[in-house]
């Protein structure tokens, strides 16, 4: 290829395609070092130069400097010390013949060059929508497949909405207006890519923010959003005005506003709640109409259990567990319903096990671990911290209630360092499935601390908690299996 038909070919399509030259110049540079390197080794290096002005190239080669005893060291991508002054494990480069193309190399040049156009297009497309990623946009149905919907998004750009990520009954035509949340995804080998969906929280976030003016504003502000496209979402919100209910302004004039977004929904069943900096107010809050008895939290696996007259047990649970999984995943903990019954019962059975480790760790007589636990001091640091004037009407003798406060606290100590010796472990065990730490964060907030734990999630269940692909779900499930058939 002559210096004069590069740039050619460069002016044809920066005008064509409106790209940057420079793009274009580094597709065909690419192309022809492609096409070059069938004439050498397949392990050869090579780039290639284009001047800008002239459109001449050149043909470089790379190889790395090596000792010529290293058992790596190969003729084809290694140069001996010795020929050249250059430091091990440097880049020793040189100037090439460049070679003469024929039919086949100029085919396969063209082709590369193309793809590497094409790829330069769609980024230029990609870099345009950047401002407005998980933002709501408009488009009209181009092409309808088997798997997917192509959406005309503006300024010729396409989009791709999965039908996965459209609401359940959902059906669009060529030529179809459609609304959904740009989603700007990596594709493995493809780049970046422009995606939709109509299934995700900010669906509903962004149809809010148009129905209601006051969230535009800053003066309520959406703090989470949980939802089964197409059934039923729960928004919890909040108001930086005082003077203003936020779930009145949501709702709007005889449910104008909310039903607006409904409609857009399909008809989606959606319930406004008070936002709670307190996650046990959170999800009493969420829960409505449900009336919550009694809430027990364990901060170290976040989750809680949640006491619940009969009357209201199967209100609180919703249909198939869907009102207490939307709860759920609105506060981020684990909830567990129970019954008023169960939940008392648990608490006997609880009191009854620390009853008699409190005898045995104290070495208290049971009236004085009944008066404990009665007096509200259910942990060992409830007692080694607890005031004095509490104590005293329990344990009158001032040595042995110091007494009793020192072991307390050394009991508290050693359960301290057992949980942590045995999150350890259980670190350790999930660190051998190379787990990056913000995954290995994620399932530790959802009680996924060991292979056990792990090899009994489904794929979808494993995706509810972390952003992972169906075939590594699959296959990080399987792993943590192994060691069951070992």
């Amino acid at each position: 290829m002559e210096g004069n038909e590069i740039l050619a070919v460069v002016d044809s399509v920066s005008n064509e395609k409106g790209l940057e030259k420079d793009s274009i110049f580094e597709a065909i540079e690419l192309a022809i070092a492609s096409a070059s390197q069938r004439h050498f080794h397949e392990d050869a290096e090579l780039h290639v130069k284009i001047d800008r002005v002239t459109g001449k190239y050149n043909t470089y080669r790379n190889w790395i400097v090596a000792d010529e005893d290293d058992p790596e060291f190969h003729i084809e991508t290694h140069i001996k010390t010795s020929d050249s002054e250059l430091e091990i494990n440097d880049t020793y480069t040189k100037d090439i013949d460049n070679v003469k193309f024929g039919r086949i190399e100029t085919q396969a040049a063209r082709q590369v060059m193309l793809q590497k156009v094409r790829e330069a297009e769609r980024e230029k497309v990609v870099s345009m929508f950047k401002n407005q990623n998980n933002n709501l946009v408009n488009g009209t149905v181009k092409r309808v497949t088997r798997d997917n919907i192509i959406v005309d998004i503006s300024y010729d750009a396409e989009a791709i909405l999965p039908r996965d990520r459209l609401m359940p009954g959902e059906i669009y035509k060529v030529n179809d207006r459609i609304r959904a949340i740009l989603q700007i995804q990596e594709v493995e080998g493809r780049g970046a890519q422009l995606m939709l969906s109509r299934s995700c929280p900010e669906m509903v976030t962004e149809l809010f923010g148009i129905e209601v003016p006051e969230i535009n504003e800053d003066i309520i502000e959406i703090r989470g959003v949980a939802r089964d496209a197409g059934s039923r979402s729960k928004i919890a919100v909040k108001t930086n005005d005082g003077r203003i209910d936020p779930v009145g302004a949501c709702v709007g004039m005889r449910g104008s506003r909310v039903q607006a977004v409904s409609a857009e929904l399909g008809n989606e069943r959606i319930d406004i709640i008070i936002y709670d900096d307190n996650p046990a107010q959170l999800v009493i809050n969420a829960l409505v109409p449900a009336k919550v008895e009694s809430i027990v939290m364990d901060e170290a696996s976040r989750s809680m259990d949640i006491a619940v007259n009969q009357d209201n047990l199967a209100l609180a649970i919703g249909s198939r567990g869907q009102n207490i999984r939307l709860a759920s995943k609105l506060v981020g903990w684990d909830l567990n319903i129970i019954s008023s019954e169960e939940a008392e019962a648990k608490e006997k059975v609880d009191q009854t096990e620390f009853l008699g480790n409190m005898m045995e760790s104290l070495g208290v007589k049971e009236e004085v671990a009944e008066g404990l636990i009665n007096a509200g001091l259910n942990t060992f640091d409830d007692i080694a911290y607890a005031d004095e004037s509490v104590l005293s009407g329990i344990i009158s003798d001032a040595n042995e209630m110091e007494r009793v406060k020192s072991t307390a606290e050394d009991a508290a100590l050693m359960e301290a360092m057992g949980e942590i010796s045995a999150e350890e472990e259980d670190a350790e065990s999930l660190a051998d499935l190379d787990i990056s730490d913000e995954n290995l964060l994620k399932l530790s907030a959802k009680a996924i601390k060991n292979k056990d734990d792990l090899a009994e999630l489904a794929v979808d269940e494993l995706q509810d908690i972390i952003e992972i692909s169906n075939e590594d779900a699959s296959a990080l499930i399987m792993k943590a299996r192994e060691h069951w058939f070992n």
